[in-house]
């Protein structure tokens, strides 16, 4: 008879309604509702994902700023024609200069 006792002690405390109450609730708020833990959770991550969009975005409109400020002056304007258009005043007579490593072709694109 102490075996049997023993055996079903575990089960004692789900004999009292408010605990089988609690135990069906905490089920139901974890798995089953519209707000679940697992909701939360994936909010949750989302939100960060967001949050790392929006200081990366951040960082570009800054530098982007930066560069406008740059281009906006007669300096900044001309040296960035000259880089990236390789335009020259009429009395000036450019050189490309290109290194082996740099030219693409079609082994290294």
């Amino acid at each position: 008879m102490k075996n049997v006792n023993l055996k079903y002690n575990y089960l004692k405390p789900f004999k009292n309604i408010y605990v089988i109450i609690l135990v069906v609730f905490v089920v139901w708020m974890f798995f089953f509702d519209s707000n679940s833990w697992f909701i939360h959770k994936e909010l949750s991550n989302d939100i960060e994902d967001l949050e790392s969009e929006k200081a990366y975005y951040s960082k570009e409109i800054e530098k982007d700023r930066k560069a406008l400020k740059i281009l906006s002056s007669e300096q900044g304007l001309e040296k960035f024609a000259r880089e990236e258009y390789y335009m020259k005043k009429d009395n000036e007579d450019i050189f490309i200069i290109e290194y082996k490593d740099s030219i693409k072709t079609d082994g290294n694109e």
